[in-house]
């Protein structure tokens, strides 16, 4: 089995070098790293919406670097900072994913960064 590592070495927000890659693909699976709204090392603002925009945008982008689509994708996994947010955060996301969603878990959790969302997925491409 080979690993492909998308990302890895690469600097966060103060120039801190980040211990993970964005994304590893293995044997035709594609483990995308949790994803946040961040634009040159700072989180957009705007709300819930906007952050769920950015952060899928982000998602999309590593995506398709590695060759993956949305159709791809056969789980998400979202962590919430606030539930209240819960009914935004999927009108947002049905946006995206429309009338064939993957599997997801989506969580309250205090985040590691001031952000409302975070979005990590599994996708799945026979090579």
């Amino acid at each position: 089995m080979s690993l492909i590592r998308y990302g890895a070495g690469e600097t966060g927000a103060g120039g801190q070098a980040l211990p993970f890659a964005r994304a590893v693909e293995a044997d035709g699976w594609l483990y995308v790293s949790g994803q946040v709204a961040m634009e040159k090392g700072e989180i957009v603002g705007g709300g819930v919406v906007a952050q769920t925009h950015k952060t899928m945008e982000n998602l999309l982008a590593i995506l398709k670097e590695a060759g993956y689509g949305l159709e791809d994708v056969v789980r998400v996994g979202v962590w919430l900072d606030d539930p209240r947010d819960f009914w935004s955060f999927n009108g947002v996301y049905a946006q995206y994913f429309g009338e064939h969603p993957p599997a997801r878990a989506c969580v309250q959790s205090a985040m590691m960064v001031d952000c409302k969302v975070e979005i990590d997925c599994v996708a799945f491409k026979r090579k």
